[in-house]
């Protein structure tokens, strides 16, 4: 006797829900590419994603709740980044350098891929914002979460890792943000193309090895 396949339900109050918001929380992209941050208003969300902008305050409360919402899914270290260090963080006394060299890279590799995250990031230096700010807290935390970890390793050594890795960080963001928008080189690389790209990072590649080398082999 054939087994009868249950048929998957692509309607109902929980799909359709979930389908309106998700539809909403994309809005916000393509208001943010469409007319910048300062666009993403109440009305321009209703008439981009054909909805009834009163639906914003149904799921979310407020425009800002739901840029909120958008800019947590795009954020890397609120994303792929958190992932990671909840992983490494299973087996702490095993980080090592090719775990943090693969977060940094994993900043990168989003940053340079995703114009809308692009945007946000231009909004955040350009604008004094509560919800960006709350944001950026949130992102910081997650940070915050390696260096309890591995900090103590680095001190021993009279290591700043925090101070290496915030001119990481700092630098990846200036350096994509400035070849993205307009297409210009920072001493003399262009990491639009490959191979200036692959400088980037092999450089952060060395700076990690070598705080890791200095951490096993200088200890007070």
């Amino acid at each position: 006797m054939k087994t009868v396949k249950e048929r998957k339900i692509h309607s109902g109050p929980l799909y359709d829900k979930a389908r309106t918001k998700a539809r909403l929380i994309a809005t916000v992209g393509k208001i943010i590419q469409k007319y910048g941050y300062r666009g993403l208003t109440l009305v321009n969300i209703g008439k981009e994603s054909g909805l009834d902008r009163k639906l914003v305050y149904t799921y979310f409360g407020t425009v800002d709740n739901l840029v909120e919402e958008y800019i947590k899914q795009r954020d890397f270290w609120k994303f792929g980044g958190k992932k990671a260090v909840e992983n490494m963080l299973e087996t702490p006394e095993d980080i090592g350098k090719d775990d943090i060299y693969n977060l940094l890279i994993g900043q990168f590799d989003t940053l340079f891929k995703d114009r809308a995250y692009q945007q946000i990031i231009h909004w955040e230096l350009g604008e004094k914002n509560k919800l960006l700010r709350n944001i950026a807290d949130k992102r910081e935390a997650v940070g915050e979460l390696v260096f309890k970890v591995i900090e103590d390793k680095f001190s021993k050594a009279n290591i700043d890792i925090r101070a290496r890795l915030a001119l990481q960080v700092g630098g990846i963001y200036y350096l994509v943000l400035h070849a993205r928008a307009n297409g210009s080189t920072v001493c003399g690389i262009d990491i639009n193309q490959e191979e200036g790209e692959m400088r980037i990072k092999n450089a952060i590649k060395e700076i990690v090895d070598d705080a890791f080398h200095k951490a096993k082999y200088n200890k007070k």
